[in-house]
């Protein structure tokens, strides 16, 4: 009967310990990044109960999926969103990019750029969220965007915030993207 007690023990921390993983895993939100807070956000895809953080905890007034229509058969995550969004009152907006940094949908030409920039500039899509599968890249790009034409941050500033959105330096094409904005 003693033998029991410490094999009750053990599996009780064990199911404590997979619900705490469970838990952290169910509500973290993949390279989440906060670009301007109560304004611009960058992730990678959000999934789950992720939707329902970004509203109640960033107050996301806004979500701009960067994802190409490829993207969306992956996971069925396209359909999760779209759900969510017109049941919670969040506007969506589709603005899709290329993934391979070669590509020229890569980077967000000059309609696209326009575009965000006049989402950003209507007080009512604020805040927004950028996302992307990973919310690296693409997200660091059109971030780029808003922070050199709309912000008018210095070029230098700009690449260190996009490096930080993609957890590595920048690629030379991208830099150059960058430094081309500014012009």
């Amino acid at each position: 009967m003693k033998k029991k007690k410490p094999l009750r023990g053990l599996v009780t921390i064990l199911l404590i310990a997979v619900a705490a993983v469970l838990l952290v895993k169910h509500f973290h939100i993949k390279n989440f990044n906060v670009i301007s807070p109560g304004v611009l956000y960058t992730s990678g895809q959000p999934r789950g109960m992720d939707y329902t953080r970004l509203l109640y905890k960033y107050h996301l007034a806004t979500i701009v999926n960067l994802r190409s229509p490829a993207e969306h058969r992956e996971r069925n995550w396209h359909n999760e969103e779209i759900t969510w969004v017109r049941g919670n009152g969040v506007k969506y907006i589709e603005m899709p990019l290329d993934r391979d940094v070669n590509s020229s949908r890569y980077f967000p030409d000059a309609n696209m750029q326009e575009k965000f920039l006049a989402i950003m500039a209507d007080k009512e899509n604020l805040p927004v969220l950028i996302h992307d599968s990973s919310g690296e890249s693409r997200s660091a790009m059109l971030a780029a965007v808003w922070l050199i034409k709309g912000e008018q941050l210095p070029v230098q500033q700009v690449i260190e915030t996009a490096s930080r959105i993609e957890s590595a330096p920048l690629a030379g094409p991208e830099k150059q993207f960058i430094n081309t904005l500014a012009k």
